[in-house]
């Protein structure tokens, strides 16, 4: 079973998510390939597919919805799992005690969720490095402001808080029911 793990990423964080999804699926017997969405031009020639993306702004990248807009119909008939990342900071929940990763589900998941009978939506903590240059004239605003209110800097914490057992662990239940369906003789 070939399997396309596919990401928009702005910083890279994103991106090494889906690098360690794919390796965690090669580790379990899957082919498993990684590649950016906006390069994917023969979606067709994959069996199943996990797509993510950073969310900003409450949504996903462009690259992303555009690769899901490209290939909806055949996504829609094959095996899809999707994720999110974005909250940062050692906490799962916020001061307000919301779950970050509830408060960090893209506006569009609930649809793309439905529209490809996706069997999953996972959000992971993603990283945020402050001396990264800015990508886009919001992010470039943004820390603008941040270099300019120290308080602004401190409410951003910089680190890695991916949690690489928990992306493990969703990779290795994926690779499971992937084996478990391509061990079923077809017409059944």
């Amino acid at each position: 079973m070939h399997v396309l793990v596919t990401y928009a990423s702005r910083h890279g964080a994103t991106q090494g998510i889906a690098e360690r999804i794919s390796e965690t699926l090669r580790e379990n017997g899957l082919d498993a390939e990684t590649r950016p969405a906006a390069s994917v031009r023969n979606a067709s020639a994959y069996d199943a597919f996990v797509i993510g993306s950073a969310a900003y702004m409450e949504h996903w990248l462009k690259d992303a919805k555009s690769f899901v807009d490209r290939n909806r119909e055949m996504l829609a008939a094959r095996p899809v799992w999707l994720f999110s990342s974005g909250p940062i900071g050692p906490d799962p929940v916020d001061k307000h005690g919301v779950d970050q990763k509830v408060a960090a589900v893209p506006k569009e998941a609930p649809e793309l969720v439905a529209a490809l009978h996706a069997r999953d939506h996972q959000v992971f903590f993603g990283a945020y490095d402050p001396d990264q240059k800015p990508v886009g004239m919001v992010e470039g605003l943004g820390m603008r402001f941040m270099r300019l209110v120290p308080a602004a800097r401190e409410a951003i914490p910089a680190g890695d808080f991916r949690d690489w057992p928990e992306i493990e662990s969703w990779a290795t239940a994926i690779a499971r029911e992937l084996l478990g369906q391509s061990m079923v003789p077809a017409g059944r």
